[in-house]
């Protein structure tokens, strides 16, 4: 089978497809073809040799993956051969770039039969990390009002829709070529970071949702209510702390049960999925390239394999 690898840390350019034996289930582990597979943010810090949690090259890239179970190892139970699962692939975040992967079976769920594989391979990292921040991390409550930073991005958008969806009132940072989008979504109140004046247009909050850091972020904790809470994904630097104001920094744990909960969310409409560029398995490369700032489409970059 044809897989995305690398052989040693480094650039985009490090990116190859090789031909590779097709993996064997173990105990509590799906084979899943894959038919698509998500392109994120953390699979070039994997590439770079900056994870913390992945093992030594060589290694299959990617954690995000939809796809058909081709056959399950010893005591899985929940999923049968056939059936079109969505998830990640392991607590490594490696293995998904290929045409077959394993997954662990407690990270995946069964794919929302409303969204296409493309569409439900863009999903589970990020939307993911949006609920956790939402409503394990923060904890919110209907009533309540929420600063998102970086709300276009592809965990922002999908913390925007479950917030507006939740009943919150939201005020949402974005740049200034996405206001309109984001609207669309929902938010009632969406800013232009470039020239929202921090101390004057953005009120008072429950919670601030942090998806950015820098200036960004050292600026939103003041706008925290005594009480409140700054929850954060940006791990470059120590979070602003704040007496009164808790502070938040977490990795996305995906798992069966969150997937379920999103599952039910897009069933009923209350979620649409993020798509942005669309590649092929061979031009892997060129999705590093592109989360290294090449261009592309708004949304989830997202590997699409051959019928």
């Amino acid at each position: 089978m044809k897989a995305a690898r690398i052989h040693h840390f480094g650039p985009p350019e490090v990116v190859v497809i090789d031909n590779v034996s097709r993996p064997n289930p173990d105990k509590g582990e799906l084979l899943v073809r894959v038919r698509a597979a998500g392109v994120g943010p953390w699979d070039a810090i994997i590439r770079e040799g900056k994870s913390k949690v992945s093992p030594p090259p060589p290694l299959t890239l990617g954690s995000d993956l939809s796809g058909t179970v081709e056959a399950t190892g010893p005591g899985v139970t929940d999923f049968h051969v056939g059936e079109e699962v969505y998830g990640v692939t392991n607590a490594q975040f490696c293995g998904a770039h290929a045409e077959f992967a394993l997954a662990s079976a407690e990270m995946v769920a069964k794919k929302p039969g409303r969204l296409n594989h493309v569409e439900a391979a863009s999903v589970p990292v990020v939307a993911v990390t949006a609920w956790q921040m939402l409503f394990e991390y923060a904890q919110i409550v209907a009533g309540q009002s929420v600063l998102i930073l970086g709300a276009a991005g592809n965990v922002g958008a999908y913390a925007v829709q479950l917030a507006t969806s939740t009943g919150l009132d939201v005020v949402a940072m974005v740049g200034p070529k996405d206001v309109e989008q984001v609207r669309n979504l929902g938010a009632k109140t969406v800013l232009d970071y470039q020239t929202a004046a921090f101390g004057k247009e953005i009120p008072q909050v429950d919670v601030v949702i942090d998806t950015v850091g820098g200036k960004a972020l050292e600026h939103a904790i003041g706008k925290v209510k005594p009480g409140g809470v700054l929850v954060s994904v940006v791990s470059s630097e120590p979070l602003p702390q704040r007496p009164g104001v808790r502070s938040v920094f977490f990795y996305a744990e995906v798992t069966t049960t969150r997937l379920n909960l999103l599952t039910k969310l897009f069933e009923e409409g209350k979620l649409s999925p993020r798509v942005g560029s669309i590649l092929a398995l061979q031009d892997a490369r060129t999705a590093h390239y592109m989360l290294a700032g090449a261009p592309h489409k708004p949304g989830k970059v997202v590997l699409e394999m051959a019928a």
